[in-house]
């Protein structure tokens, strides 16, 4: 057994508020239709459930005054005391909140700059970085574009070196400059 069960709105004020928009509509606009009277009924949620369900209890404090501007506010938490300087200090420099000393902390044997251990010195990964760059655009202007590139190994040779006889079919990028210390010759 199903019924049709109408829900009013969960502010009585907005409801009453909207009650009486709907009345002046309908005597501004529909004069003849209610035939001077103010319907009981309103905007409302129509929802299909089972007959039984509760009515909701009518609210006391129910109304007809418009609401106010206090009343569409959202009030928050507020604290009831205030909190004191040393409890305040306290909790901002807890030793957890309180940045780390590292001390893993090496110099790098190729540049001499300070790095973290077992991780890639900066400075330098901006060098490979800038070298990789270099070769990409040199490949680039040999081949013509990146869709005529072959499916063969890449060798990079530098100024005074010469390809070896494992080097035969592979693709030789030529850089008129010494070789870098941390670019290693396979």
């Amino acid at each position: 057994m199903a019924a049709l069960v109408v829900f009013h709105s969960p502010l009585p004020r907005i409801r009453a508020l909207l009650q009486r928009c709907w009345g002046r509509l309908e005597r501004g606009l529909l004069p003849g239709l209610s035939g001077g009277q103010n319907p009981p009924w309103g905007p409302a949620l129509a929802v299909q459930a089972p007959a039984f369900l509760p009515q909701p209890p009518n609210d006391p404090s129910e109304s007809n005054e418009a609401p106010s501007l206090l009343d569409s506010i959202l009030w928050m938490a507020a604290p009831k005391k205030r909190r004191t300087i040393e409890v305040n200090r306290c909790r901002r420099r807890n030793p957890n909140k309180l940045i780390k000393v590292k001390r893993n902390i090496d110099v790098c044997p190729e540049c001499g700059n300070l790095k973290q251990k077992h991780v890639l010195c900066g400075y330098c990964y901006k060098k490979v970085k800038a070298e990789t760059r270099l070769i990409r655009l040199e490949i680039q202007k040999k081949e013509g574009g990146p869709f005529n590139t072959p499916t063969v190994e890449t060798v990079v040779l530098y100024d005074g070196e010469k390809p070896t006889e494992k080097d035969e079919g592979k693709r030789i990028i030529e850089r008129a400059r010494k070789r870098p210390s941390w670019f290693v010759q396979n």
